[in-house]
């Protein structure tokens, strides 16, 4: 139970660590690549605006030129940027092209690229290293190409750098986590040791007095013959003795101290011969008791454990249905996993407690305490049947369709 404490512990802290690290470096990145792409926008927009070239740096007229976009122009902006221009007639034809501010771009490139664009119909983009706008003109369409790679290049070399310092820096609190973890944790691993022993100590201090009431019980019942107030010592104290034995169970299957043994059995076998023990049972309470079980089924797991399950599960069904009602037990499974059913009929159940079934797995959780005390429950044995099933790493929950029954359905893989 401490080591998933911490395992939870460090996965949250992790996942956390995890998400702000990824809206960190996604932001970093987006933003850079936003002022990058603004950048670059604003260098091709002076360049559609003067016919394809850069005008003539001049101080004064540089807020004019920037138009607004984040693109710092100055006197070797010319020289340093490498683009290419291609003209394009009304009926598509290539017109000039003009390759001479760049080197890695030949005319054949160039038409090629631009007949990609006419083809796409796009206004603007990226088509590979190059970024474009396609401008209207007198004579037809302008397509302005701007040369990316090191603006690209750059904003790579940031996003892995990031992605890297992020990966590193989740290595090393991954490391310092685990490390630190349990002093973290101590504070609830100490209440929970002390709630354990507290338990354990109690339940083990409450079975003397137990036995030593049902002794002298016995002993009044052959002195002065049977009676009621003897009866209901008795029916008290086996009440007690139960509720002692679950939590001591629920305490130990929570701690993973209960050493089950895991074995390949007969699985229909058992869930035969445990709700035949039931079926007089609802007989003799005047309720309709049906059995589905596939036969031949076999499991790896613990036959005692599995027999307590099922027997958990018709206990409950048999003290929550109504009068005159139904029970269903089934088994049946496919290639990949087991599959066992128990179903009863019940009064009318409300929107809210349909909605919340699901609760009943737990601990001293009861759906009518006025109920339970008739029947002697105390909120515990779905929660032993829960614990069951999660040791054998398998699923059990609760529904209700119609408000007036409850379907509880354990699946185990195989």
């Amino acid at each position: 139970m401490i080591k998933k404490l911490q395992r939870k512990f460090i996965m949250i802290t992790m996942g956390s660590l995890l998400l702000i690290m990824v809206l960190l470096v996604g932001s970093i990145n987006a933003i850079n690549f936003y002022q990058m792409d603004k950048r670059v926008h604003g260098a091709i927009k002076i360049l559609s605006e003067n016919q394809g070239t850069f005008p003539k740096y001049e101080k004064e007229n540089l807020a004019k030129v920037l138009g607004g976009w984040n693109f710092q122009m100055n006197e070797e902006t010319q020289f340093e940027t490498r683009y290419f221009v291609v003209e394009v007639g009304e009926d598509g034809s290539i017109g000039e092209i003009d390759t001479g501010h760049v080197a890695a771009v030949t005319s054949a490139n160039a038409e090629e690229y631009a007949n990609k664009v006419i083809s796409s119909n796009k206004k603007s983009g990226y088509e590979g290293i190059y970024k474009f706008a396609v401008v209207n003109t007198s004579f037809g369409r302008m397509l302005v190409f701007l040369d990316c790679r090191n603006q690209l290049r750059t904003f790579t070399e940031l996003l892995f750098t990031s992605l890297g310092v992020a990966f590193i820096t989740l290595l090393l609190m991954f490391i310092l986590v685990s490390i630190f973890s349990k002093k973290a944790i101590n504070p609830m691993i100490e209440s929970m040791e002390k709630q354990k022993q507290f338990i354990s100590d109690a339940g083990h201090e409450i079975k003397t007095p137990l036995a030593i009431i049902s002794a002298n019980a016995d002993v009044l019942a052959l002195t002065v013959g049977e009676n009621e107030w003897i009866t209901s010592i008795r029916n008290q104290t086996i009440r007690l003795d139960r509720l002692v034995k679950n939590l001591l169970t629920l305490s130990k299957m929570e701690e993973d101290s209960i050493q089950m043994v895991f074995t390949d059995f007969d699985l229909s076998e058992t869930v035969l011969e445990t709700a035949d023990s039931f079926e007089s049972v609802a007989r003799s309470k005047n309720k309709v008791f049906h059995m589905n079980i596939q036969s031949g089924l076999k499991l790896h797991g613990d036959e005692g454990s599995i027999h307590q399950l099922v027997s958990t599960l018709l206990d409950n069904a048999m003290k929550y249905s109504d009068e005159g009602g139904s029970i269903k037990v089934s088994l049946s499974a496919t290639k990949k996993r087991i599959k066992i059913e128990v179903y009863n009929t019940t009064p009318k159940m409300s929107k809210e407690k349909m909605q919340n079934l699901n609760q009943l797995f737990d601990r001293f959780y009861r759906a009518d305490s006025s109920r339970s005390r008739e029947t002697g429950g105390y909120g515990m044995g779905l929660s032993i049947a829960k614990s069951i099933v999660k040791a054998h790493h398998g699923t059990i929950t609760a529904k209700s369709v119609d408000g007036f029954s409850i379907y509880f359905t354990v699946l185990i893989e195989l």
